[in-house]
């Protein structure tokens, strides 16, 4: 892939709400994951889901960025991509005071992520009609239980006239979409595109999960720290563009895009629900390094996926081993927000910009400093299903 420059950043998380807060929280990366984890959950029900640890993005008031007019019928998804719209714009230069500068609206479009955004939309719908009836639905709501929804209300808050895509296919969501904004670049169909995720908690979700035995760590390596995967949600969006394009309008480039890979394996039984394989991360990772023109070497930081649940963060170990054997610095970002699914990509290159900035990573003290300074990024990203993405992230000012 060409490079693509990363020049602006908006994030809606439970450790910081606003680029700036999101990245003041990762200085203290222990004392962030205690607060995102301590408040008690206003999604859950507390009788049901005594003791579950999520963390939620706590005093999310969309008003605040957006004013009090239009938001009635939108749903918690779709404020928090609008507000992370809103500030990515900003931050790039691309609009101010509500107004484009130096880019037409319809040179600017969105490709976002997400793997189970609607389903608190949905339960909604279904229980309204289930325990009332469905004369008493709210047809202004219906829209939100399709799931590219969010996009679309941002797209038309924010007058974005380019591409609107939603990405569906689980954990990798959000790295992905970084393949299909370089599509679009790239056939000169946007200047600027918004590309991230955003996912929300919900009942059902945790359900589903706790169902599939995935919320107890059994073989993590987190297991032993944080009582394995802990659910939680979020937003960013990243605004990207081409990084030549970039440096001719004036854009400050946070960092750049310079490599994406991805590969899949199946399971060998259908009945199998959660699968990864070593051989596709390795595949992913190879992949990834061979398009940013590196050697694993080059490689300051890894970024992983590493989450609680065992079968997928071992698939993951065993990869990196294959290519990295002795591996750099590896930060296992979900341990300071939770899992956040089709945001999980997003979160971790926001992160990732803090980290290339100077900003020592979660585990550096105790596990010594890095042997130089952090120049590229690795970002893993495993799905449920034997899909694996990856991303390397370079620091802005190199050439």
């Amino acid at each position: 892939m060409r490079p693509l420059a990363i020049t602006g950043l908006g994030v809606v998380s439970p450790i910081g709400i606003g680029r700036a807060a999101f990245l003041a929280a990762l200085r203290d990366p222990e004392a962030a994951q205690r607060r995102a984890f301590a408040q008690p959950s206003s999604v859950l029900s507390g009788a049901r889901f005594a003791g579950a640890q999520v963390a939620e993005v706590t005093d999310f008031d969309a008003a605040q960025f957006l004013g009090d007019k239009g938001l009635r019928n939108f749903d918690r998804l779709t404020r928090m991509l609008i507000v992370v719209a809103k500030h990515a714009l900003e931050d790039a230069g691309v609009k101010r005071d509500g107004a484009f500068i130096g880019v037409a609206p319809e040179r600017v479009g969105i490709c976002t992520a997400t793997a189970y955004g609607a389903l608190d939309s949905i339960t909604e719908i279904n229980r309204v009609a289930e325990l009332e009836h469905p004369r008493f639905l709210n047809p202004s709501r219906f829209p939100n239980t399709v799931i590219n929804s969010a996009a679309g209300y941002a797209s038309i808050w924010e007058g974005l006239e380019g591409p609107n895509v939603t990405i569906v296919d689980g954990n990798c969501g959000s790295a992905d979409a970084v393949l299909t904004a370089e599509t679009h670049l790239s056939a000169d169909r946007a200047d600027v595109l918004l590309v991230g995720g955003a996912e929300v908690l919900s009942e059902p979700l945790y359900l589903a999960f706790e169902k599939l035995g995935a919320l107890d760590g059994r073989g993590s390596e987190q297991a032993g720290r944080s009582g394995g995967a802990r659910l939680g949600e979020g937003a960013a969006l990243c605004a990207l563009e081409d990084a030549a394009a970039a440096r001719r309008r004036g854009a400050h480039v946070h960092a750049e895009l310079i490599g994406y890979g991805t590969a899949f394996e199946a399971p060998a039984g259908e009945a199998r629900l959660v699968h990864a394989a070593g051989r596709a991360v390795e595949r992913a990772l190879r992949a990834a390094l061979s398009d940013a023109a590196l050697a694993p070497s080059e490689i300051d930081l890894i970024c992983c996926a590493e989450g609680g649940v065992g079968r997928i963060d071992a698939a993951e170990r065993a990869g990196l081993a294959r290519v990295f054997g002795a591996e750099p610095l590896r930060v296992a970002s979900k341990a300071i927000w939770g899992e956040t699914f089709g945001a999980a990509c997003a979160l971790s290159t926001a992160a990732t910009l803090a980290w290339l900035a100077g900003t020592p990573p979660p585990g550096s003290a105790q596990r010594g400093a890095p042997a130089r300074e952090i120049r590229h990024v690795l970002i893993t990203a495993l799905g449920y299903y034997g899909n694996v993405s990856a991303l390397i992230v370079r620091r802005g000012s190199l050439s």
